[in-house]
């Protein structure tokens, strides 16, 4: 089995190499083999740890629930069943996530449907600046040379 470099690592696995020392750091890989020189010494199987790392926080994962799973694997005990109440938690967050996102898009298109009746919700109840006007700008709304320093 030949020893990777951290570069590698990265790499081949499609991230930086902080984010190998991130999870390196936060539990998701076990600390590195190191050489004499005191460089870290990794193989394949870390590639394919953090690939599956990857793949997991891509299903909505948070990084914490990643080292969970990892654990049990590593300590063999991992299975279908047991890791069924994880996949659910994940699920449901995603669940409220998708209803808060529905209820934004919802709230848009109703401000969008507004605008296009005339009324624009959006900028309805913006508050205005007291005489701020076009003090400083030109017709096209560009700075005028006085705004930046300049006498005209």
């Amino acid at each position: 089995m030949e020893a990777l470099r951290i570069g590698d690592v990265a790499r081949a696995a499609g991230v930086s190499v902080d984010a190998v020392r991130f999870y390196e750091r936060r539990g998701v890989l076990p600390a590195p083999m190191r050489r004499a020189s005191g460089y870290r010494q990794y193989t394949e199987a870390t590639v394919e740890r953090i690939r599956f790392a990857k793949s997991l926080q891509a299903l909505g994962f948070r990084l914490d629930e990643v080292a969970d799973v990892l654990a049990a694997v590593d300590a063999g005990i991992a299975t279908c069943a047991s890791e069924q109440p994880r996949v659910d938690a994940v699920l449901a967050r995603i669940d409220e996530k998708m209803a808060e996102l529905g209820a934004i898009r919802r709230g848009l298109l109703a401000t969008l449907r507004r605008c296009r009746d005339g009324k624009c919700a959006l900028l309805e109840n913006a508050p205005r600046q007291p005489n701020a006007g076009s003090r400083g700008r030109n017709r096209a709304g560009r700075p005028t040379r006085a705004v930046y320093g300049e006498r005209p």
